[in-house]
């Protein structure tokens, strides 16, 4: 029927009415579909076609490697068969973790030799801390690539990728993210660490470092809620270690590592490192409610890690804290001044010292200071079904936001 011929009644709406009953409709529509697509459409996998990481040496990709010093054979002997910028004689959590959403191993932001950014970038450097380090690396052995500066170089990466990725083209097109990219990407943090092994090294006690926490933790905020401005929703945190099962930790620093618990492990360090976490576990509770577009995940590394550490037989390991690449022997093969990698002069020939034990995959402790490949490992595995995570997401689904949290 024409519609200069409708009876007039009920039985058809003015114009602008359908209009607006058909505009609510689709509004509806696209929240319900951008409400699923942020929460990983119930246990759908979110998707994300990218990483952008920071930190320090637990995850670091080759940063420090580019910045100051190679890292040397036998670093990555077990994975890359060469060196790869990583502190591991293979692959890192980070890794593991690329490797389960789909994603390229990710490159360093300050390596500029082959290096593909198209999945994402690590901006994590080995030795960084959250607060700035007082001093040189070479004095202080922190690096100056602190938490603030790598926030500092992802802004530099958007603004710069995007304008070569619009302006230039060509084969940037390949090698760098897409815009839409940095708003569905997974940001990971795992930093700390050197804060609370600085304080140590400094002759600090664990009150006086646990001092210090707090400022840590305001640090942290400031840098999830500028990676959140500039466009940063889902976001996977790790706590930090258990510092008192480190190796040099333990050695370089027998007084106040003492006493030990039955794992060997430091009882002050540990203490440390369970306050900060317990911090950190508060901080990103608070930064949820204050960013609440965010998905923001707390990951227990700490008890993965420890689990290893305590039931490293039964789990298939040798002595934890024996250090598979390291020089002397005795205990735990870990001398302070020859570490993996480093030589001596033998007859006015610079001679590798520092070698790698013969099959890694039975350490826990690389260089008494990072894991092997073997342990990374064992860890990822422990912490991607999300059973270690507040709220217990696995990795795949960590853009869902509101359950549990």
């Amino acid at each position: 029927m024409a519609p200069s011929r409708r009876r007039r009644c009920c039985t058809a709406a003015p114009p602008t009415t359908v209009k607006l009953v058909l505009l609510l409709v689709v509004l509806h529509l696209l929240q319900f579909s951008a409400g699923e697509r942020s929460n990983g459409g119930g246990d759908a996998p979110c998707d994300f076609p990218a990483i952008f990481n920071f930190g320090d040496s637990n995850s670091d990709t080759g940063g420090l490697s580019a910045l100051i010093a190679v890292v040397p054979p036998p670093f990555g002997r077990t994975y890359f068969g060469m060196p790869a910028g990583r502190f591991s004689d293979g692959r890192l959590a980070i890794d593991f973790m690329a490797q389960s959403l789909g994603i390229r191993y990710l490159s360093a932001y300050l390596d500029s030799i082959g290096s593909n950014f198209s999945q994402g970038a690590n901006f994590a450097t080995a030795a960084a801390s959250i607060r700035p380090a007082n001093g040189s690396i070479f004095v202080s052995g922190i690096s100056p690539i602190s938490l603030d500066v790598q926030t500092s170089q992802f802004e530099q990466f958007i603004n710069r990728s995007q304008f070569v990725y619009n302006n230039i083209g060509g084969i940037y097109r390949e090698i760098l993210p897409k815009v839409e990219y940095f708003s569905r990407a997974l940001y990971t943090f795992d930093i700390g660490q050197n804060d609370l092994t600085m304080g140590y090294f400094d002759n600090m006690t664990t009150e006086q470092v646990e001092a210090y926490v707090p400022d840590l933790m305001e640090r942290f905020s400031a840098a999830i809620q500028k990676v959140y401005s500039l466009g940063g929703r889902y976001f996977w945190v790790h706590n930090t270690a258990p510092l008192g099962c480190l190796t040099y930790a333990v050695v370089l620093l027998p007084d106040l590592a003492a006493p030990r618990d039955d794992a060997g492990c430091s009882v002050a360090y540990n203490a440390a490192a369970r306050f900060f976490n317990a911090r950190l576990n508060e901080t990103v509770a608070r930064l949820r409610a204050a960013l609440p577009d965010a998905a923001l995940t707390y990951v227990d590394v700490y008890s993965a890690k420890y689990r290893l550490i305590s039931q490293a037989k039964q789990l298939g390991f040798g002595d934890p804290l024996l250090v598979c690449c390291g020089y002397g022997g005795g205990e735990y093969n870990f001398d302070r001044d020859i570490r993996c990698g480093g030589k001596v002069e033998v007859n006015g020939t610079s001679v590798l010292a520092g070698k790698s034990c013969e099959d890694p995959s039975k350490s826990v402790s690389w260089d008494g200071v990072h894991f092997t490949e073997a342990a990374n490992r064992f860890v990822f595995d422990q912490i991607v079904d999300g059973k270690l995570s507040d709220p217990p997401v696995p990795l795949r689904q960590a853009c869902r936001r509101g359950e549990g949290r």
